[in-house]
């Protein structure tokens, strides 16, 4: 084990001894939390990536992207539609992610 996570099993075993159960079972909470969280923003930044990637190569294959968005022949609330259902399937491999 290495000093780090041994100091953290040594804290949260004295942790117990002078508070309780309780305390310990949300510091142990708290730790694996903190040992989630690097995996976490990883997975986050590289779904941002992706999303950036993407992005890139719609640009590169819309030359024009300001007239899609103004032309009146696009209606407005089906880009709205759109966004909202690219959102919702964003929130869901989050959901799944996690």
């Amino acid at each position: 084990m290495s000093a780090p996570q041994s100091l953290v099993q040594a804290a949260l075993q004295r942790l117990g001894a002078r508070l309780g159960s309780g305390l310990v079972d949300a510091a142990a909470n708290l730790a694996l939390l903190a040992q989630d969280a690097p995996e976490r923003l990883r997975q986050e930044f590289q779904l941002f990536w992706d999303e950036v990637e993407a992005e890139a190569a719609r640009i590169e294959r819309d030359d024009e992207p300001e007239v899609a968005i103004t032309a009146p022949s696009v209606d407005i609330q089906d880009q709205i539609d759109a966004l909202r259902a690219r959102v919702a399937a964003m929130a869901r491999r989050l959901d799944q992610d996690s």
